[in-house]
């Protein structure tokens, strides 16, 4: 009896010292490759991994739309809009990408600086420039450049609301469907701003 016992409190602390010594690594987690383990032990389903491998292009296009703004918009405001949009959506690239591996699924190519003469499939997503369009923005300098990029950006930020409310709606992956709503709430209000700008031209 007495080694039983012995036996059964050592399995006991081995799992309670294991469950302390998993809650205090959060700062780490990030560089774990446990982080990998529990997003594919997670649930989540089709309409997740389309949101994640439809809206990292997305964002890269509006990265791209966002870097042009240094040097050619003439607006302060566009400046700084176009800045907190390279900020919000780069993290969320890397995150998305993260998902990705986790599940074994296809991670898209990277945009920014890549033909757009090669973006098949890409033109039909809600919002997306064509190369015709990213041209003319390139293109652009001063007041015309700021006009030209709110009036992209609106749309190319209704259409990734679009696509986040799919998600909120038919995912179920949670880290997913809650990036999905920052991402409604953020460019809902980005886009109130920018038809105020607009309306200010």
């Amino acid at each position: 009896m007495r080694t039983t016992r012995f036996a059964a409190l050592t399995v006991s602390a081995v799992f309670a010292l294991a469950a302390c010594g998993g809650g205090d690594d959060s700062g780490s987690a990030a560089s774990s490759p446990s982080v990998s383990a529990e997003a594919s032990a997670d649930a989540h389903n089709a309409q997740d991994v389309s949101f994640a491998q439809g809206m990292i292009p997305h964002h890269q296009q509006a990265i791209e739309m966002a870097e042009l703004a240094d040097g050619r918009a003439a607006s302060p405001q566009v400046k700084d809009l176009a800045a907190r949009v390279e900020k919000a959506q780069g993290p969320e690239i890397s995150t998305m990408t993260g998902w990705l591996k986790a599940w074994d699924e296809k991670v898209p190519e990277s945009m920014p600086g890549m033909d757009h003469s090669g973006m098949e499939g890409m033109d039909g997503m809600a919002g997306m420039m064509d190369g015709a369009d990213m041209d003319k923005l390139k293109k652009a300098s001063g007041k015309d450049f700021d006009s030209m990029f709110l009036t992209m950006m609106v749309e190319h930020h209704e259409g990734a609301v679009e696509m986040a409310t799919t998600e909120k709606a038919k995912g179920e992956y949670k880290a997913a469907t809650a990036m999905a709503g920052d991402i409604v709430t953020a460019q809902n209000a980005e886009i109130s701003e920018m038809k105020k700008l607009l309306g200010e031209n």
